[in-house]
């Protein structure tokens, strides 16, 4: 076996899905996939592409009409400008986007820097390219924002990429625009390259604005942007995303892209090209009731005596489970055995998600309701809990 891969732990959400998999009455507040079927005139439209006939490949870039509608949904709602013919490229999802602009980028023994509780995958990308992963903590006192200043006590002379997800998955956390403004000045100062995964920014709440990194100024040049169609448009399963980024960084993702995947599924393709042209009715829809759900499930952690932080955006909480004096991982097995409740424990998103559980909240709000009273049933038998004295934590402005 490859010292690289003997060398990564297999991923802790996995354990978790393996187990819940197994019993009966289970609530699964740990898969991060919209409970909603994707939209049908989407499927409709997948089911047309066969019926035309179109089964063959694409263009490894992905098929031309679905770049253009990426590059006009980029401009038109964040302010980025992509060429469609060569600053695009359709992927796998949006994990295959990031491991492409990892591969494309570093070389052995470069730094890459994860500001962290982070996805799951963002390190063990970076170790298998032979890059060296810098966790980067971020706290639930500042709605888990990164900072400029927290980026800029990790850099060494073998920084070579920060890497942004925002809204972060698990904690839901955003960056303002100062902040976003402030890292684009740091990443120029010391010539460093910018990977944003952005595939959480239309769930954003409370009259929040996305600010998409690639339209700074300074940041365009170095910026490799990655989005996608699962999230928004409950596409989970199409495995449908996006890289954006100069020509030669574009080009240096396709030498990968090409002899890993050749292309994005091409029904998958037809899809995204439906959600892009008719979806957005669905996507507010659909936000709508990630707000009334998230509303619930923070204000019953609380009244539980579970403190959690009202999440910016994407459909997670975070809650902190100091005062059950049980680790994440002894948490969320015991909510699980005793209670048939998912939640991932916080340890798994990095060094700094230790004392916290991921919960996601896009499922319906009868599960959550019953989630919630099964939590309060398990807290009252944790010896020695004690409930937080604060209601809540509030988001960043």
């Amino acid at each position: 076996m490859s010292a690289r891969v003997e060398a990564i732990p297999p991923s802790g959400i996995r354990k978790f899905f393996d187990v819940a998999a197994t019993m009966p009455d289970i609530i699964s507040l740990g898969v991060g996939e919209p409970d909603f079927v994707t939209p049908e005139h989407i499927r409709e439209e997948a089911k047309a592409s066969l019926d035309r006939g179109k089964t063959g490949y694409t263009s490894n870039r992905g098929l031309a009409e679905l770049r253009v509608l990426i590059a006009s949904d980029l401009s038109s709602r964040f302010e980025a400008s992509y060429h469609s013919d060569d600053e695009i490229i359709v992927t796998t999802g949006v994990s295959e986007a990031f491991d492409l602009a990892i591969r494309a980028t570093v070389d052995i023994g470069d730094e890459v820097i994860i500001p962290e509780p982070s996805y799951v995958c963002y390190a063990p990308c970076v170790s298998l390219a032979g890059g060296v992963p810098v966790h980067v903590a971020t706290h639930d006192t500042d709605g888990f924002a990164i900072t400029a200043s927290a980026i800029e006590a990790a850099i060494t002379p073998r920084t070579k990429v920060i890497v942004l997800g925002y809204p972060d998955n698990p904690t839901g956390g955003a960056i303002s625009r100062a902040d976003l403004e402030a890292i684009v000045r740091l990443a120029v100062e010391h010539d460093l390259l910018l990977v944003s995964d952005e595939i959480y920014a239309r769930l954003v709440y409370d009259g929040w604005t996305h600010t998409c990194v690639a339209s700074l100024p300074g940041a365009w040049e170095r910026t490799i942007l990655l989005n996608g169609f699962s999230k928004a448009y409950a596409m989970t399963g199409w495995r449908l995303g996006y890289a954006c980024a100069p020509h030669h960084l574009v080009e240096a993702m396709m030498k990968v892209h090409q002899y890993g995947m050749l292309s994005a599924p091409t029904m998958a393709q037809y899809a995204g090209i439906e959600a892009l042209r008719n979806g957005e009715p669905d996507v507010r829809a659909m936000l709508a009731e990630y707000s009334r759900r998230r509303t619930l499930i923070v204000d019953g952690l609380n009244r539980i005596g579970l403190r959690c932080a009202r999440p910016q955006g994407a459909f997670y909480v975070f809650p902190d489970i100091t005062g059950t004096g049980l680790t994440s991982d002894e948490f969320a097995n015991r909510l699980l055995q005793e209670e048939h409740v998912a939640a991932i424990p916080g340890s798994v998103f990095g060094p700094s998600g230790e004392g916290h559980v991921r919960m996601c909240y896009a499922t319906s709000t009868a599960h959550l309701a019953e989630a919630l009273d099964r939590m309060a049933r398990f807290l009252g038998r944790v010896d020695g809990f004690t409930p937080h004295p604060l209601p809540s934590l509030p988001h960043r402005p």
